[in-house]
């Protein structure tokens, strides 16, 4: 196994950090490096907002329900779906916007999760530890007034960075034959791997560090899924320009 394998598969959570801070110039090499994921077309329809201040950082906390995390970690940033920025660029060339249709929605996702992903390697590689904050979701609202985001630009997750202070086993993923399907999608395979995979999981969540729970991964995944999650995020989503028809 290469150094870039070893490194993707040692991927945990960190939410518990170091007192110590992150110089700007590394940052900025991570934001770096992160800039060369791939984009469609090359839009690179992201944006980072860094948020130091300390009033802004603690209610960002409460919003996002993620007070310890956010308020211990010396970088927190939020992730954003940005067009604002090429709202800019056709307005250059004499060209308006147009946000209609689903796949302006779809790319934004799309190429802010590869950058944030590419930012997650980088900032592991150098022996930080990150956990995304899918929370911030759950007031975007409020969040977006929060750091002053205009229209056609939308906080999709938030990141916390630092040095770890704490040690956690690596979750057990789902078996390769799960994921991969050659030629014909296959179902038949589930009932037998998930049943191995429940057995697998109820075994991490008694042995790992903290936390520890009694369950299973298909257990965790009925109780998150049987019903509608963040039902104000396609209201909230349209009122900042994106369409979803």
């Amino acid at each position: 196994m290469n150094d870039t394998m070893d490194l993707l598969k040692r991927h945990v959570s960190i939410r518990k950090y170091k007192d110590t801070e992150i110089a700007n110039e590394d940052l900025h090499e991570l934001i770096d490096a992160a800039q060369h994921a791939a984009s469609s077309n090359f839009v690179q329809a992201y944006s980072i907002v860094r948020v130091t201040d300390a009033e802004k950082r603690e209610a960002l906390a409460e919003l996002s329900r993620n007070e310890q995390q956010i308020m211990s970690a010396p970088v927190v940033l939020l992730f954003c779906v940005d067009f604002k920025r090429l709202e800019y660029a056709l307005k250059k060339n004499g060209e308006e916007l147009d946000m209609t249709g689903l796949e302006n929605f779809l790319v934004g996702t799309t190429d802010t999760s590869l950058f944030a992903q590419n930012f997650a390697v980088a900032a592991e590689s150098k022996g930080y530890g990150i956990c995304y904050i899918g929370g911030v979701r759950n007031n975007p609202e409020q969040i977006s007034e929060l750091v002053s985001l205009p229209d056609h630009v939308f906080p999709l997750f938030g990141m916390t960075i630092g040095v770890p202070d704490e040690t956690q086993y690596v979750k057990p993923r789902l078996p390769v034959e799960a994921i991969l399907h050659e030629n014909e999608y296959d179902e038949e395979k589930y009932p037998s791997i998930i049943e191995k995979y429940d057995e697998d999981m109820a075994e991490y969540y008694q042995s790992r560090l903290t936390n520890r729970r009694v369950g299973t991964w298909s257990e965790t995944m009925a109780k998150m899924l049987k019903a509608p999650r963040r039902l104000h995020m396609r209201e909230f989503v349209l009122s900042k320009g994106f369409s979803l028809d």
